[in-house]
């Protein structure tokens, strides 16, 4: 593989076309001047764990596309179910008969599903949970944590620019994991608290990440059951990743509405929102529509990845990664005496270094990672995939061993 900076003709020259007709040549998370200069914007393709720019470059993909690749690029049993329904129809006037398979799936699998409505991405999914709640409840206020990310809408974007203050006059804040702070927005809320939406743990970007504590998580439970409220689980990044019947399965705390998308479709575009019997009416009765919503070919997808996930026991295929790099990057980090921090599961890990409060050092590590073969971002969470044999996290492994090198050389040990 040649280096990067040697082979990036045919992507600088689709950036510099992208200027022209793009506002700002890029947008949205996937716009790398958000990253660094050093990242290929544009991409040709992705097979397994593996991706490879538009000149030619390939990386072992940390990112697994910011999340929805969770075999594997690619993957066979995917694809073919994708071609399959492709030949039948995708667009139709009505949903396909795969929507009915899907929808019966997912109740079986998710623990708390006793009904699923279909979108297209996350923010759909969020936000038809929070219309949910209000038609449920007849309430207004909806609690989530501070700096979460939920969804680009104006009631939950993180950047202000062309939202109002009266997007989010029904929205409170709270630190997540923090009961006396939790406590204190519920009672601001009063008796206008229709939901808490949470996450299934905190994921902010730039900042090491937080497991919840579980004794919260309960916390939240009972206040919500005391006074009428929804608890709603934002499962758009977690979901079928932590767990296979949803993020908060294994704490023994069931969610009323969950959010789902990213991985549910092995990167075909779908997302759902689940919940239980009670609320199915609410859900019958708010407008919850979109052009592409019902198309079938990601519902093939989905069906398949669901269904493979389980055949193949991928979540513990992405433990088993997920440990196997945590343990080599700890352990280089040691021998490069550099201080860090690695936290979160280990199937959705993220990096920091100490007293990097400008991030230098992590953009740093991640442009040396990157010009080794290995895409991960610096400021963001990175994910594992099934497609992620011992081979390849050897691979990652031996660039981000390359990244210490780099980080140890500019600012020494830390």
């Amino acid at each position: 593989m040649t280096s990067i900076a040697a082979a990036r003709g045919t992507d600088v020259e689709l950036s510099r076309r992208a200027a022209k007709v793009v506002p700002g040549g890029m947008y949205g998370h996937q716009a790398v001047r958000n990253m660094s200069s050093s990242y290929p914007q544009f991409f040709a393709a992705g097979q397994g764990a593996l991706i490879t720019d538009v000149d030619g470059n390939e990386y072992v993909d940390l990112m697994c596309s910011w999340g929805p690749v969770v075999l594997g690029h690619r993957d066979p049993v995917v694809t073919e179910a994708v071609h399959a329904q492709m030949e039948r129809g995708d667009c139709l006037d009505g949903p396909g008969p795969v929507l009915v398979d899907l929808a019966e799936t997912l109740v079986d699998v998710i623990a708390d599903a006793d009904w699923i409505l279909f979108g297209k991405n996350g923010t759909d999914a969020t936000t038809a949970c929070l219309t949910i709640a209000r038609a449920h409840t007849s309430r207004s206020v909806v609690l989530v944590a501070r700096g979460v990310y939920h969804g680009a809408a104006p009631w939950c974007s993180p950047i202000p620019a062309g939202t109002l203050p009266s997007d989010r006059a029904a929205m409170g804040y709270f630190d997540y994991n923090d009961r006396a702070d939790f406590d204190r927005a519920v009672e601001a809320a009063g008796a206008d608290l229709a939901a808490v939406m949470l996450t299934p743990f905190r994921h902010v970007e730039g900042e090491d990440q937080e497991l919840v504590d579980v004794d919260f998580a309960q916390h939240v439970r009972t206040r919500c059951d005391q006074l009428g409220a929804l608890l709603v689980v934002d499962d758009v990044r977690c979901g079928f990743r932590l767990a296979y019947g949803g993020s908060w399965e294994p704490l023994g705390v069931p969610t009323d509405l969950s959010a789902w998308s990213k991985a549910i479709a092995n990167g075909y575009p779908l997302a759902a929102v689940t919940g239980r019997e009670f609320l199915r009416d609410s859900a019958s009765t708010v407008f919850l529509t979109g052009s592409f919503w019902m198309n079938a070919t990601p519902m093939a997808a989905a069906l398949a990845t669901i269904r493979r996930l389980g055949e193949i026991d991928g979540l513990s295929l992405m433990r088993r990664a997920g440990s196997r790099l945590r343990e080599g990057i700890r352990a280089q980090a040691a021998d490069s005496g550099l201080a860090i921090a690695y936290t979160g599961p280990d199937v959705m890990p993220y990096l920091t270094f100490a007293e990097d409060v400008d991030y230098a050092r992590m953009t740093c590590f991640a442009e040396a990672a990157l010009a080794a073969g290995v895409y991960l971002h610096p400021r963001h969470n990175w994910f594992m995939s099934c497609a992620m044999d011992d081979d390849v996290v050897d691979r990652a492994l031996r660039g981000t061993e390359r990244a210490f090198a780099a980080v140890r050389n500019q600012f020494g040990h830390s």
